[in-house]
């Protein structure tokens, strides 16, 4: 295992710039707040530590990429902003997301209050679930894997044209497994920037995907029409766990932190750094790092401390008024426990944070 360990100066620096403009920016922020982001040049810290490389297939070591620090951010003239006018994330379910309605339809609660409270400020609205016909998306069986997969490029058109006019942006959740060209074995999920779109599957987070006992493998694949989507009907969905939600949560943040124009992280151990497979995206923690924090922060505006504490609400399920919402054709009203167990951790994590914001 390597650890990539940066001096203070350069963490420093690449926090709050040398930029006599940005220098008084970051001096607006109060003592507490401060005191966090401070945190991040701070060697001894416990809250935001160095990132740790396993192997060479990590993405850090696979994928060279030139490091964002909050200068390059905030000067980047073509990055994603939200205004008035274009203030709300909207998320699209692409066929069913749990084996009832009622677990759908809790499912997408969930992942709509986490995201409320994470980019905290902006407004979060579910589409009405559509199903995979209505895309008319490209398909296949994984010639490896035996499951069936729908195209990444077509579903992100698909959202591009029912992208509502306020939106920041549209994000597309499916069960169901992504590729995105004929030559890939799959995607995890898939954005345009530009677009404001992206799309992403959450199939590979079940409990048994890579095991003998998957029951989404096609077990007689059969020759079908290209416009013959009943190979979808009661097609399988993996059981919604904690830490299928606890996945679903990191994998949905980070790639809408894309959209807000956050690259890959390369200082600190943190949310936007990239993965190239499923053990390495577990690794990756929930939480911003400061200098992704500070960007997200100039790009909305919240008080950090409120986000915390709206965090902490979720985890400890207490939903805002615009959580408790249901989809318009719902005909059943109930609340299902959150299985939050697999944030207990990030929860004492938030916790010392507020500690720190309020000391």
């Amino acid at each position: 295992m390597q650890i990539l360990r940066h001096s203070e100066h350069t963490l420093k620096t690449a926090l709050i710039s040398k930029n006599p403009e940005l220098v008084s920016l970051y001096e607006k922020f109060n003592a507490g707040e401060q005191r966090l982001m401070n945190e991040a040049f701070q060697l001894s810290s416990s809250l935001f530590g160095p990132i740790s490389v396993h192997s060479r297939s990590d993405w850090i070591t696979s994928h060279p990429e030139a490091p964002q620090d909050f200068e390059q951010f905030f000067t980047d003239r073509y990055r994603n902003k939200p205004c008035p006018e274009k203030h709300i994330i909207y998320i699209q379910s692409i066929g069913s997301l749990g084996n009832t309605r009622v677990i759908s339809e809790e499912y997408i609660k969930w992942l709509k209050g986490y995201c409320e409270a994470f980019f905290y400020g902006l407004t979060v609205k579910f589409l009405e679930p559509v199903s995979v016909s209505a895309t008319r998306c490209a398909f296949r069986v994984n010639e490896h894997t035996q499951n069936l997969q729908i195209h990444a490029g077509h579903i992100l058109a698909f959202l591009k044209k029912k992208k509502p006019q306020d939106a920041f942006c549209i994000v597309g959740i499916t069960m169901i497994d992504l590729y995105p060209r004929d030559s890939w074995n799959f995607v995890f999920g898939q954005a345009s920037l530009t677009d404001g779109v992206g799309i992403f599957s959450f199939a590979r987070y079940g409990k048994d995907f890579y095991s003998t006992r998957y029951e989404g493998t096609v077990k007689h694949p059969r020759r079908t029409s290209s416009s013959d989507y009943s190979i979808f009907d009661n097609y399988y969905n993996p059981e919604i766990t904690s830490i299928l939600l606890w996945r679903s949560c990191k994998t949905l943040t980070h790639e809408i932190g894309h959209i807000f124009g956050l690259r890959h992280c390369q200082w600190l151990a943190c949310l936007m750094q990239g993965s190239n497979h499923l053990e390495e995206s577990d690794r990756r923690p929930l939480n911003l790092c400061p200098i992704c924090l500070r960007k997200l922060q100039c790009a909305i505006g919240f008080s950090i401390v409120e986000r915390y504490r709206a965090l902490l609400r979720w985890i400890d399920d207490e939903p805002s008024h615009a959580s408790r919402a249901t989809p318009r054709n719902s005909s059943v009203h109930v609340n299902l426990p959150k299985p939050v167990e697999a944030f207990k951790d990030w929860r004492e994590w938030v916790v010392k944070c507020i500690a720190v914001l309020e000391k």
